[in-house]
């Protein structure tokens, strides 16, 4: 008899039917709920981390592809504005009179047309822009208006080196005081590089804002300005190689063959990562 009071019989049949059986290879502490809820898990994270890879090649070849497309039409900007230059090129060439009537049109219509301007330099409101760069060396762009009875003009006079040692120093310039003749090509206004402070106000600056120039000496300013291309009464001292809006037409080309590469390397990643790699794992099953 058993300490139960059962036959030897029963206590062993009661205690086989009392004690769970598990097949072989699992042990005693997993279950078959356990396994179905963790395999749910990993195919949730499988799911989740396919998505994110999804979305972010979308994302980084869409970005990409737009880069490439800006790149494009910067170049197709350059060479527009170049035709344009020499379209214009044989027109007669403006004076006075035809660029004080810009303010009706903001000057589109005598945009990049040749120009023969007579005035009197304003010496002491002329402004050096610095970090700008001629022939692959930095130094300022110095403009200068130009007043006549009709109007007052920015004259882009030409490129100068910057002193090294001080910094601060400016160029000596040959700025007549009479009438001079300004020959050159009518132009917008100095073009804006990126500054990291407030504007300055002194004769070194790094821009020009022109709404803000004519506020600050009280000049009725015309909404463009003259690129000054030499003539007999130009200063020798300043360099006039100004850069044809086209010339590095071909290097935005190649910003966008770069950029399109890259958007079609994503895409061939993402193919081949995460469609064509894991068939060929399962036909070699």
């Amino acid at each position: 008899m058993s300490p139960s009071g059962c036959s030897k019989g029963e206590y062993r049949s009661a205690q086989h039917e009392s004690t769970p059986e598990f097949p072989p290879g699992r042990p005693k502490g997993e279950s078959r709920p356990a396994q179905h809820e963790g395999a749910s898990v990993t195919v949730a994270r499988r799911t989740a981390l396919h998505a994110i890879v999804l979305v972010a090649a979308i994302l980084g070849s869409a970005l990409t592809a737009r880069l490439g497309w800006w790149q494009w039409d910067r170049a197709a900007q350059k060479e527009a504005i170049q035709a344009a230059i020499d379209a214009r090129a044989s027109m007669p060439a403006a004076d006075a009179a035809d660029l004080a009537a810009t303010v009706r049109d903001g000057g589109a219509s005598l945009l990049h047309r040749q120009a023969v301007v007579r005035g009197r330099w304003l010496a002491d409101r002329t402004v050096y822009l610095d970090n700008r760069v001629m022939n692959t060396r930095p130094g300022f762009i110095v403009v200068t208006p130009l007043a006549w009875p009709g109007g007052v003009v920015l004259v882009q006079r030409g490129w100068v080196a910057r002193d090294a040692a001080d910094r601060t120093r400016l160029p000596v310039l040959a700025t007549p005081g009479g009438e001079v003749t300004v020959r050159g090509r009518v132009a917008p206004p100095p073009s804006r590089l990126y500054e990291f402070s407030a504007a300055a106000s002194g004769p070194i600056r790094q821009n020009l804002d022109l709404d803000a120039f004519a506020r600050e000496t009280g000049l009725a300013l015309l909404p463009v300005s003259v690129l000054e291309q030499g003539g007999p009464e130009a200063d020798p001292a300043l360099v006039r190689d100004w850069l044809r809006p086209a010339a590095d037409a071909h290097k935005n080309y190649g910003y966008a063959a770069q950029w399109w590469g890259l958007a079609l390397l994503i895409v061939g990643l993402y193919v081949w990562y995460q469609v064509v790699r894991p068939r060929l794992r399962r036909h070699a099953r």
